[in-house]
């Protein structure tokens, strides 16, 4: 792409990015202190936006994880979905020891339970994994609102909701910044992203899944099991995505509700796409999407449509991703 067409490229994302806040009745003087504000500038807008993180975070790893096998897990949504439904269903049961642990592995098991037929298919049968996965996402949808319509629901609330957790199963927060409270969650996400990168540097099979996602072909006549590292790395994902659903219950809501992940799984995927190939720059892009997610709640209260913010929240990232390419490019 020539410098001119680069330029140009630049100012029609800019455009998308921030044209739309100019056509709202609220002047600049007070969206654009907002939108800082409510990300990183006032005490709410660091509790929203670590609120927003961690689940990022670990969908960003999971995500991630699969797309480094060449495979594109869209399903991380109903898999976070799903986990966060089976911890919420262990940790109401009736008390037992260990429920706390065995509500999160339950979380876990049912992500990648949950991933295991695209990944099946993708990998033995040929099919298509978006397609698999999308059907997955409804499916998982149409179950767990069921369930908390029915079954798990708590008599006493009007929405579709479940009981509240019992104290002893809420992660108590660590760190309190005014507002922003920090729990265990974040460091375990910080944890699995380093170590992801350190088994993708320093393990046979990090080196597997970087050859089997560079071609698949070469690597299965170096003697690589290329269906095998798809089908478990596609495993790992749906169970990582499970975490981070499970987590929104002990460590956020303490609870769960009907469609209580809204969209944290789709955003996994471009906080993924965003880091690129380097595992370490998914925490700043879970950072960005999360500060992004946070300024755009804070907008619309003042008066700002989701619509519109959500529109700078797309050309935003596409500002920002087509800069991480022009890095990646000029590295190579």
């Amino acid at each position: 792409m020539s410098g001119r067409a680069r330029v140009a490229l630049v100012l029609v994302v800019v455009a998308l990015a921030l044209g739309p806040l100019f056509l709202t009745p609220v002047p600049p003087s007070e969206w654009v202190p907002e939108l800082w504000g409510s990300s990183f500038g006032e005490p709410r807008g660091w509790a929203l936006t670590l609120r927003e993180l961690t689940p990022l975070l670990i969908g960003g790893v999971a995500v991630w994880l699969a797309l480094r096998a060449g495979l594109f897990n869209i399903g991380a949504e109903g898999q976070m979905l799903v986990g966060a439904c089976a911890t919420g269903a262990v940790a109401l049961a009736p008390a037992f020891p260990g429920q706390l642990v065995i509500a999160i592995a339950a979380g876990v098991l049912a992500g990648a339970l949950w991933a295991l037929p695209a990944g099946a298919l993708r990998t033995f049968r040929g099919g298509h994994e978006v397609i698999s996965c999308i059907m997955l996402n409804q499916l998982a949808f149409l179950l767990t609102g069921w369930l908390v319509k029915g079954p798990m629901k708590d008599p006493n609330a009007g929405g579709a909701t479940t009981k509240m957790l019992d104290e002893s199963l809420r992660w108590a927060p660590i760190a309190k910044f005014g507002r922003a409270e920090l729990d265990w969650a974040l460091p375990l996400g910080l944890a699995l992203m380093v170590g992801l990168w350190y088994w993708r540097k320093h393990r046979v099979g990090g080196y597997e899944l970087e050859a089997v996602g560079t071609n698949a072909t070469a690597a299965r006549f170096a003697g690589i099991p290329a269906e095998m590292v798809q089908f478990r790395a596609f495993a790992m994902s749906g169970g990582l995505a499970g975490l981070a659903g499970a987590l929104l219950v002990v460590a956020d809501q303490n609870r769960f509700y009907d469609g209580m992940t809204s969209g944290k799984g789709f955003d996994s995927l471009g906080v993924a796409l965003l880091a690129g190939a380097n595992p370490l720059a998914l925490a700043p892009s879970a950072l960005l999407f999360a500060a992004l997610n946070a300024a755009t709640t804070g907008m619309n209260q003042i008066g700002i449509p989701k619509g519109l913010s959500g529109l700078m929240l797309g050309g935003l990232i596409l500002l920002f991703a087509s800069a991480s390419q022009r890095k990646d490019n000029a590295h190579e």
